[in-house]
């Protein structure tokens, strides 16, 4: 009896202590305060006012302005080069020599043939005058006189034969010897010395004249009118930048616009003249071309990472004075170096968030950090 007193006030001891614990981890929870959201880090930046030009993008490939194809006119065996792979010539320079022996035979046996030819052809006509003298006597007919006559003119067409065949004869020899059409930078020698070459069909090399140089390129139907607008106005200027070189950059003027819109792609051909007085540019390299169609100025401008797109359109992270962020609907307009033209939506001075949109809530806390380096880095 007594042992089962003992063990029913055990049982209340360890329920009292149960609920005592209960009831202080009940307490601690209610004295334990909420913890709020801490403030989003981010990297912000101010809307600015400056000049923006309103250009074009286009990927064009260059072109030589003028490019020829060196090939001999007659055959024969090549006995000189007289450049080096890869220099410039200027126009009339010597480049090759072809054997002339054969052609200077040619001419010696086309003189002689003539020489002949003018003895003929004096015979025949003092033969005629002498017949034509006869006849007029009397002592012959004028059938016999006319066969003289005959005889004379035969000879002097041979004679303008010989003549003309003489005159080929020094323009083959004359094409022995191959000098530079056009000013430009030659490219790889096709043919050695001691080769024999035929004619029309082998290339020797090929000029390229890089001073000035062109840049093919398309643009879209649609911003024809645009273009047409500016050209009818002035010179339209474009700048070439060669992709991974940014130190490279040239600029020039639109100087060929196509006669018709490719119906497969709806674009239409343009081409641009450079001086590229450096020769930083080339044939067959593509380049990033920006075409200049105006300026706008006094334009508000945000870096480009700060332009976001949502359901609703584009939009930007404005950091108001309380230190929250809002959500700030915007109208973009051209990009040009990196920076985005707001047309509506945002005033200069305005802090916009560049890095971090991601931890942002709108109306939320946010707390502005340096960027890395002293530079926007990217989100």
């Amino acid at each position: 009896m007594t042992s089962g007193r003992f063990r029913a006030v055990q049982v209340a001891m360890i329920a009292g202590c149960i609920c005592m614990l209960l009831a202080g981890s009940g307490c601690a929870r209610k004295a334990e305060k909420p913890r709020g959201r801490p403030p989003a880090l981010v990297v912000t930046a101010a809307a600015t006012q400056q000049d923006v030009p309103v250009q074009l993008k286009a990927i064009g490939s260059m072109e030589a302005s003028e490019s020829v194809t060196i090939r001999t006119q007659i055959s024969g065996e090549l006995i000189r080069v007289a450049f080096r792979e890869g220099q410039d010539v200027q126009k009339g320079a010597l480049l090759f020599q072809l054997d002339p022996r054969i052609y200077q035979a040619a001419i010696r046996k086309a003189e002689a043939t003539l020489a002949r030819d003018r003895v003929v052809l004096a015979n025949a006509r003092r033969d005629y005058e002498r017949y034509a003298q006869l006849v007029r006597d009397g002592i012959v007919t004028q059938e016999q006189a006319e066969g003289y006559r005959t005889r004379a003119e035969s000879a002097a067409a041979d004679l303008d034969a010989d003549q003309a065949a003489l005159d080929n004869a020094r323009e083959q020899l004359a094409y022995c010897t191959i000098t530079a059409p056009i000013s430009g930078r030659l490219g790889v020698l096709s043919v050695d010395r001691g080769n024999v070459v035929k004619a029309n069909d082998t290339t020797l090399v090929t000029i390229n004249r890089l001073t000035p140089i062109h840049a093919s390129f398309t643009i879209p139907e649609k911003e024809l009118p645009e273009v047409k607008r500016h050209l009818a106005a002035g010179r339209l200027t474009v700048e070439a930048e060669v992709p991974g070189s940014p130190g490279i950059r040239e600029k020039g003027v639109v100087s060929f616009f196509d006669n018709t819109v490719d119906p497969a792609t709806g674009t239409i051909r343009l081409k641009a003249s450079f001086d590229n007085p450096k020769k930083q540019l080339w044939p067959g390299q593509f380049v990033n071309l920006s075409l200049t169609l105006a300026v706008k100025n006094n334009a508000v401008v945000v870096p480009g990472q700060a332009v976001q797109t949502g359901q609703k359109g584009q939009y930007v992270l404005v950091v108001m004075p309380d230190a929250t962020a809002e959500i700030r609907p915007v109208v973009t307009g051209p990009v040009a170096g990196g920076m985005t033209v707001i047309e509506q939506g945002l005033k200069p001075g305005e802090q916009v968030v560049i890095d971090g949109q991601m931890r942002v809530v709108p109306g939320g806390k946010v707390e502005i950090k340096p960027p890395a380096d002293g530079k926007n880095k990217p989100k």
